[in-house]
């Protein structure tokens, strides 16, 4: 990504100003706060789609516990985010508001795209109007619904995008080169459960802040994974023991 330099400065003072080039820096400063967050990822199979978001102990006083990455959003959605933790609070708020109101209307579940496309609006809407800011945060939203398994990706500027496999945050290039040798449409729930952990896991051992076993030793506490089944579209959260016995499956398989 390109930032302006001392003669294009002011270019980003305002979020309605387009640079000579047709940019918004002000929505490639929210990408760039996207790049700096904790890495958050979304797998979709045939029949099941899976929600990952890693932890980081900013500080030794921290509670692990209560501190959510993946959100319920109904229950055939859930949605979890990287960037501004504030930003994406109020942007999660929001999508659940919009599966309450639908169902309530309606009588029905929301369809997974509709309410990407209201939280795609609301973002592409603070990217013109002075006086606010765009939201520094990519939302992955998946769920199911029409008998399908669906994933979306959102960006600060208001796009949206369908995905298989998808990642955000300080680990996404880690993680999308991962998937680009591994993946499968075809996986059971037991090999995309083991290629998210090892996902997360060389993440961790990649910033090489952190010694391995430390790293092992702690990574159930430190992530969070959900499931959304085709066949019964419920969102449901894995459990530190089910996270930690993954975690011993995949240890061993790395290099």
């Amino acid at each position: 990504m390109s930032f302006p330099g001392p003669t294009a400065a002011a270019y980003d003072r305002a979020i309605t100003m387009f640079s000579p080039e047709g940019r918004l820096y002000q929505v490639l400063y929210a990408s760039e706060a996207v790049r700096q967050g904790w890495t958050s990822l979304g797998v979709r199979t045939d029949d099941y789609v899976i929600l990952a978001a890693e932890k980081r102990r900013f500080s030794s006083f921290l509670d692990l516990d209560g501190m959510e990455k993946i959100y319920k959003i109904d229950d055939h959605i859930g949605a979890t985010f990287a960037g501004i933790g504030g930003d994406g609070r109020v942007l999660i708020d929001y999508i659940r508001l919009v599966a309450v109101r639908h169902r309530l209307v309606y009588g029905e579940p929301a369809a997974v795209e509709y309410v990407v496309r209201a939280v795609a609006d609301l973002k592409q809407a603070y990217t013109q109007h002075g006086g606010v800011r765009p939201f520094g945060v990519s939302l992955i939203v998946g769920g199911v619904d029409e008998g399908k398994t669906r994933l979306f990706r959102t960006e600060p500027g208001g796009q949206y995008f369908s995905f298989y496999a998808v990642a955000v945050g300080m680990g996404e290039e880690t993680v999308h080169s991962l998937f680009e040798k591994k993946y499968r449409r075809d996986m059971t729930l037991e090999e995309a459960l083991q290629l998210i952990v090892e996902a997360l896991l060389r993440v961790r051992l990649g910033s090489g802040k952190e010694k391995k076993e430390d790293i092992l030793k702690e990574m159930h506490d430190m992530m969070e994974i959900a499931v959304i089944e085709r066949a019964k579209p419920y969102f449901r959260k894995l459990s530190k023991e089910e996270l930690r016995e993954l975690v011993n499956k995949v240890a061993p398989q790395l290099e």
